[in-house]
């Protein structure tokens, strides 16, 4: 399993022709008490960069984009019923939905863990 990140506050885990996306604990840091969460439906495809989901804050309203290209296979419905998870557990429980890859290559742009470190230092 590898994770990755985007600049966007976005990250990857790749297992096989799946990855798992979510946002980061720096996005929810600054994103602040998270109220509402709205995901992609099942069967959609999606493009890199293509904005993908929303998640309301107190503060704000923003954008989960797909970080890569590929077709939504699963959504995590826990975090409709309870947003505040993304606040609780971003990099973990909180996953936002399921992509199967549609072209490996798209991961070369993105961060690892090091780099995206350097990124919000």
């Amino acid at each position: 399993m590898t994770t990755l990140f985007t600049s966007d506050h976005e990250w990857l885990r790749i297992e096989g022709d799946v990855a798992t996306i979510g946002v980061t604990d720096y996005a929810q840091s600054q994103l602040g008490d998270v109220v509402f969460v709205e995901l992609p439906k099942v069967g959609r495809a999606l493009k890199k960069a293509e904005a993908a989901a929303v998640v309301e804050s107190v503060k704000a309203a923003s954008d989960v984009y797909a970080p890569i290209s590929g077709e939504v296979i699963e959504v995590n419905e826990a975090l409709a019923a309870e947003p505040a998870l993304v606040n609780s557990d971003a990099g973990g429980k909180a996953w936002f939905f399921k992509l199967k890859i549609a072209d490996t290559s798209e991961l070369g742009g993105l961060m690892d863990e090091a780099a995206y470190k350097a990124h919000t230092a």
